[in-house]
């Protein structure tokens, strides 16, 4: 299990080969990259800054990670998330998670992103030419994590 918070950029290939050497019977890895858009809610986006609570954060990331774990046994996960100031196109995040199989991988992937989403504490102000504001949760966020059997706010199933 990996996790990192960090306000440096993150290079996808080096971080893939680095978890794919933990383990020779990997069969599978499942990656998902988050990326700075330039545009939200019909504005423009010029830049973005995200804040959070260093440690309990952490904290955070790796409940996701062992609740993915205990749904997919044997799946490894790396969460790389950015904090600070970004700009269009710039890395987010990045989710990766490997397994034997690519079944689990595609699933474990998609899971600790939905899970991510909604339950991790970070806080996304973006800057547009009309001034800065807070980006809320979606709706379709919480109901990507309903059909985890996990209700918005509850990192426990249902």
């Amino acid at each position: 299990m990996t996790v990192r918070v960090q306000t440096e950029d993150f290079d996808l290939s080096t971080e893939v080969a680095a978890l794919r050497a933990q383990n020779p019977k990997i069969g599978a890895v499942a990656c998902f990259v988050g990326t700075v858009r330039d545009l939200n809610d019909g504005s423009a986006v010029e830049a973005m800054e995200l804040e959070h609570y260093p440690g309990m954060t952490e904290k955070s990331l790796e409940a996701i990670i062992e609740a993915a774990r205990e749904r997919w046994p044997g799946t490894e996960v790396l969460i790389i998330h950015r904090v600070g100031k970004l700009y269009p196109l710039d890395q987010i995040v990045l989710v990766a998670t490997t397994s034997v199989h690519r079944g689990n991988a595609f699933a474990s992937c998609e899971f600790v992103m939905d899970y991510l989403k909604t339950q991790a504490p970070f806080w996304k102000k973006e800057k547009t030419a009309d001034g800065e504001r807070w980006v809320d949760a979606r709706v379709t966020d919480d109901a990507a994590m309903a059909r985890w059997g996990i209700e918005p706010g509850n990192s426990k199933s249902a």
